[in-house]
């Protein structure tokens, strides 16, 4: 699977393509949106960009559709120390999900972090995604055991729809 980095060009389809990944916002639904956790937009044009620049050193990655040359998957990829990278806006068109190129894209994204000198990748899931969660334990990924606040006070990231939000730590050895 080739990966690239975005560019300012791909922002309104990666848009388009992480809203309705997480909030169901787009003629398909995935099967693992944030229905009945969190609502509203996932992402904006604004937030991508306060994020890229506020963190020069992350790399945002696209797959496209080798025919249609469509963005069909990203994902976040940013160093956190040495040897450890945070995962994060991993997203696949729900149109093609079922397809593994969930389990590729992620394949790609592990060897490009570890290509830089990646030893272990992290992420934050939901807590309350268990069947989220069940597919990266399946991938490899473990719990740690701990967690980081969801940012209520932030509405950027959507209403959130429950009281008990927190982040699970997942990581994996590469």
């Amino acid at each position: 699977m080739q990966l690239e980095h975005a560019t300012e060009a791909d922002f309104p389809a990666i848009i388009n393509l992480v809203n309705a990944a997480y909030r169901g916002k787009g003629a398909v639904e995935s099967w693992n949106i944030e229905s009945g956790i969190i609502e509203g937009t996932r992402l904006t044009d604004s937030l991508l960009r306060e994020d890229l620049a506020g963190k020069p050193h992350a790399h945002f990655l696209i797959t496209r559709d080798p025919n249609s040359g469509a963005v069909i998957g990203t994902v976040w990829l940013e160093p956190v120390d040495d040897q450890a990278w945070y995962l994060g806006l991993f997203t696949v068109d729900p149109a093609i999900q079922n397809q593994q190129l969930g389990r590729t894209l992620l394949t790609a994204a592990e060897e490009f972090a570890k290509a830089r000198g990646a030893r272990s990748i992290r992420m934050g899931v939901l807590s309350v995604r268990d069947t989220l969660i069940a597919w990266y334990e399946r991938r490899g990924y473990s719990r740690t055991g701990g967690t980081e606040p969801f940012p209520y006070d932030d509405d950027r990231f959507g209403k959130p729809l429950r009281e008990n939000l927190v982040f699970a730590i997942l990581e994996k050895h590469l």
